[in-house]
């Protein structure tokens, strides 16, 4: 009957310590709660073995389960922090792949797409074609301004190409 006073209050200061009323933003880290579940049971352990000096046997088991706890405590959230990062480099890995398999997917659309499609465009009045002068045998005739310094545009309506959004695009000489 004696030791129930001391059980009780032990129950008090655990159901203090890691109970509900504890804020949301307080939480403890893996090592704090090792530290104190270790070193109240190593204090409880040490009071218990040293029957001839209990506040010694205390303190000193108190010290020891607090460090092993401790220990314990860094060794649980090392395996956790190493299990979250070989997940998020499965994650990556995985969106690489899906990235890469997107790619494959488009170039083998727009591939379709450029083989099947033919562009007909009108030819434009000013384009190289022989004018009435040249036809009718007039050497010293001018030839008709000619629109060579466009040209037509394969990858019209493709937005990964350069000048996507033209119906022709300038030279580049």
């Amino acid at each position: 009957m004696n030791k129930l006073p001391y059980i009780l209050s032990f129950l008090v200061l655990l159901s203090t310590v890691f109970g509900t009323a504890t804020p949301a933003r307080a939480q403890w880290s893996p090592q704090a709660k090792g530290a104190v579940i270790g070193g109240l049971g190593g204090a409880a352990a040490g009071a218990i073995i040293n029957k001839r000096n209990r506040a010694v046997g205390g303190v000193v088991g108190g010290v020891a389960g607090g460090a092993i706890g401790y220990g314990v405590g860094k060794h649980v959230d090392n395996k956790r922090k190493e299990r979250a990062r070989i997940a998020a480099a499965n994650r990556a890995t995985a969106a690489r792949e899906a990235e890469y398999r997107r790619a494959i997917a488009r170039n083998n659309r727009r591939e379709t797409v450029v083989t099947t499609r033919t562009q007909t465009a009108a030819v434009p009045a000013n384009s190289l074609t022989a004018s009435d002068a040249m036809v009718s045998g007039q050497v010293n005739a001018m030839p008709a301004t000619t629109n060579a310094a466009y040209l037509p545009n394969a990858h019209y309506g493709d937005p990964s190409k350069p000048y996507s959004t033209e119906e022709v695009r300038r030279k580049s000489w």
